[in-house]
C-alpha cells in the first residue's frame, strides 16, 4: 500500500509506518465484508485513500480515508480508533460517519421521506465543509469509487445514486475548484442517467477526437518552435478532450453537430510564470488570429472557486478554430484538484498548525467566501423541500460570474438577474434598487446576466421591493428578502380588519365613482380596487375591493349602502 502512496509523494518513516498500521486495521476490520460485486469491501476504502493521496492530501487524510467505514460498519470503536492514530484521525473518520451514508443505503418511504432526509444529508455535509474541508475530501473520493464501481447496483439505485451525484457531489467539487473530478463524476452519471445518449455519443465522438488529436499534433511543434525563438520553454504542451457530458450539453445547443464544436480538444501550454503565460499568448496571437471576443484572462480575474488561466480561440493551421489554454503548473494543479491543491503548495500539515487554524485548509479565504456564506443561508430554512431545491440554484447550478464597478466578482446561479446581483452585494442595495446597467447600458431588471458582465445598480433612497420582482429573481436569498420586506411593508399599512368586497354591476357610466364614494362617505380607506369588465357577450363587470374597516357592523351597514345603489345586482362580502 505505502508503494502506491510513494507514487505521488514522498513518505517519512514515521508516516509510513502509521500509514501501514491504518491499513492493516482497516484491511482486518473490513475482512468479513464483500461489496455487491462480490470483492472485498477493502478494496473500496483503499481506493478512496489511493485517491486522497493522489490529491496530495497529507498521511493523516489518507488514514482517515483508509479507515472513514470502520466506525459505522465494523465492531471498530471510535473509542479505539482515537486511541490508536490519535484525535486528529478520530475528528476526521467521525465527521464522515456524521454525514452518514446517504439514502440509497437506507429505505425511504415517501417522497417527503426522501427529500427530509436528503435535506438533513445536505445540512451534514455544509456543516462538514465550514468545519474541516478534509472530511468532504474524503467524501469526495468515497463518492469518486462508488460511481466508478456502481455498474454492480440494482438500476434503480444507479439512477438516485448517480442523480444525486449529478445535482449534489460534481457540482460541489466544480465549487471546491476541483474540475477533474466534477467532470469525471458528471460523464459517469451520464452513462446511467442518459444510456442511449451515452452509446450515441462514445459510437460518433471517437473518430472525431481522434482526428482532432492528429491536427492538435501538427500544430504543437510551430507553437513550441515560437516559444522557443521567445526563450519560453514549457513545461508540457497537452490536449485536453471536452467531457462527454459537457460535449453532449453544447451539442444539444448546435444541433448535434460535431463540426461546431471546437473546443472538441484543446490545446494545453504550462509554462514556469504568470510572465510566461501572458508573453506566450502574445506568440500564440502572432502565429494565428484570435476570434473576436473570445480572449479570457482569468488570471487577473479569477473564478471565484478560484480558476486561474488564459484561454484564447483562434483561427490555427488551415484557418481551423482551435482553442488553447496557458497556465502555470501551480495554476493546473489548482484548476485539476482546486482547494485540494493548495494542499500541496501549504506547509501547514501538523495537527498543531490545523488546529490552529481553526481546522480549515490554508487556501486563499476569499475562495472560501461562498463557504460561510453557504452555512449562514442554510439557517434561514425550515422547509425541508425549499432548502434542498434552492441549495441546488444557489449553490449548486451552473454559475455566472459579473463584476462590480470596483472590480470585485460577484457569484450567481445561471439565469440571475440584476435583482439578485443587487442583493447578493447587500440587502439595503437590493431594496432600493430602480434600475441596472450593463457594461454602461441600461438594462431591464429581468435582464439575465451573463459571465464577465459589469453590473452598475442604480438605487434611490426610500425605494421599497416590488412584488413583480418575485416573477423574475432567481435566487432563493433575494426572493425572501423580497417577501420578508413586502411582508412588513404590508403589515404597516394594514392597521386593523380589512373588507373584501365582490361586486355585480350593470356596465353604466359612473357605477365605479358611484361606489367609491358611498365607501369615502363612510370614511373607510380603499387599500386595492380591480374593475374586471366581461370577456363574454351577457356577462355582467365584476368590481373587486379590499378596505380598512374597524368592525362586522360597521362592515354591514356599507354593504346595505352599496347594496341600494342603482344598478348593483350582486354583492359577496368578508372580514380578512
Amino acid at each position: 500500500m505505502t508503494q502506491a502512496i510513494t507514487q505521488h509523494r514522498a513518505l517519512s518513516a514515521e508516516e509510513t509506518d502509521f500509514l501501514r498500521r491504518a491499513f492493516q486495521t482497516a484491511q482486518k476490520e473490513h475482512a468479513p465484508q464483500k461489496r455487491n460485486s462480490g470483492e472485498p469491501y477493502f478494496n473500496h476504502v483503499f481506493q478512496t485513500a489511493l485517491t486522497l493521496a493522489e490529491w496530495d492530501m497529507d498521511t493523516t487524510t489518507i488514514a482517515a480515508g483508509l479507515l472513514h467505514d470502520t466506525v459505522e460498519d465494523t465492531p471498530y470503536k471510535l473509542e479505539t480508533l482515537k486511541k490508536e492514530f490519535g484525535e486528529e484521525v478520530s475528528f476526521l473518520v467521525n465527521g464522515v460517519t456524521k454525514l452518514g451514508h446517504l439514502k440509497y443505503r437506507t429505505s425511504v418511504k415517501t417522497e417527503k421521506d426522501r427529500v427530509n432526509q436528503q435535506a438533513e444529508n445536505l445540512r451534514k455535509m455544509i456543516l462538514a465543509i465550514s468545519e474541516d474541508l478534509r472530511v468532504v475530501f474524503i467524501k469526495l473520493a468515497d463518492r469518486l469509487h462508488n460511481m466508478r464501481t456502481l455498474g454492480a447496483m440494482p438500476p434503480l439505485k444507479q439512477k438516485r445514486i448517480a442523480l444525486e451525484t449529478l445535482e449534489i457531489y460534481a457540482p460541489l467539487a466544480y465549487r471546491l475548484g476541483m474540475q477533474n473530478l466534477s467532470g469525471e463524476l458528471e460523464d459517469l452519471t451520464f452513462l446511467y442517467l442518459h444510456p442511449e445518449e451515452h452509446e450515441w455519443m462514445t459510437k460518433n465522438v471517437e473518430e472525431k477526437y481522434s482526428e482532432r488529436v492528429a491536427y492538435l499534433e501538427r500544430v504543437e511543434p510551430v507553437l513550441r518552435a515560437a516559444l522557443a525563438n521567445a526563450h519560453i520553454k514549457p513545461i508540457a504542451i497537452n490536449y485536453r478532450a471536452k467531457r462527454i457530458s459537457s460535449l453532449y450539453k453544447k451539442l444539444l445547443r448546435s444541433d448535434m453537430n460535431l463540426d461546431q464544436i471546437y473546443d472538441l480538444v484543446a490545446l494545453r501550454v504550462i509554462v514556469s510564470t504568470v510572465e510566461e503565460c501572458y508573453a506566450a499568448l502574445g506568440i500564440v496571437h502572432q502565429l494565428w488570429p484570435p476570434l473576436p471576443g473570445k480572449i479570457k484572462d482569468y488570471i487577473a480575474l479569477p473564478k471565484p472557486n478560484g480558476y486561474k488561466s488564459l484561454h484564447t480561440t483562434v483561427f490555427c493551421e488551415d484557418k481551423k478554430i482551435t482553442e488553447i489554454q496557458i497556465r502555470t503548473l501551480q495554476m493546473h494543479d489548482a484548476a485539476e484538484h482546486g482547494i485540494a491543491a493548495h494542499w500541496a503548495y501549504s506547509q501547514a500539515k501538523t495537527t498543531k498548525k490545523f488546529i490552529e487554524g481553526n481546522k480549515n485548509i490554508s487556501a486563499k479565504q476569499d475562495e472560501l467566501n461562498w463557504v460561510n456564506q453557504l452555512r449562514e443561508w442554510q439557517k434561514d430554512f425550515t422547509d425541508p423541500e425549499e432548502f434542498v431545491n434552492s441549495l441546488k440554484i444557489d449553490f449548486f447550478k451552473h454559475r455566472v460570474f459579473a463584476i462590480t464597478p470596483k472590480g470585485e466578482v460577484i457569484d450567481l446561479p445561471a439565469g440571475s438577474t440584476p435583482i439578485d446581483f443587487a442583493y447578493q452585494i447587500h440587502s439595503e442595495i437590493g431594496d432600493r434598487c430602480v434600475g441596472a446597467k450593463i457594461n454602461n447600458k441600461i438594462v431591464p431588471l429581468d435582464y439575465q446576466i451573463q459571465s464577465g458582465d459589469l453590473v452598475d445598480i442604480l438605487v434611490q433612497k426610500n425605494k421599497k421591493p416590488s412584488e413583480s420582482w418575485l416573477k423574475f429573481a432567481k435566487t432563493s436569498s433575494a426572493k425572501q428578502r423580497i417577501r420578508r420586506m413586502i411582508r412588513q411593508e404590508t403589515s404597516i399599512l394594514r392597521k386593523g380588519p380589512q373588507l373584501e368586497l365582490k361586486i355585480t354591476v350593470d356596465d353604466r357610466v359612473g357605477m365605479l365613482k358611484d361606489i367609491s364614494s358611498v365607501i369615502s362617505r363612510a370614511r373607510i380607506n380603499i387599500i386595492n380596487l380591480t374593475h374586471i369588465h366581461p370577456s363574454q357577450r351577457g356577462s355582467l363587470p365584476i368590481i373587486k375591493i379590499l378596505c380598512d374597516i374597524d368592525n362586522s357592523g360597521k362592515a354591514e351597514k356599507l354593504v346595505l349602502k352599496i347594496k341600494s345603489l342603482k344598478g348593483v345586482r350582486e354583492i359577496h362580502y368578508q372580514m380578512v
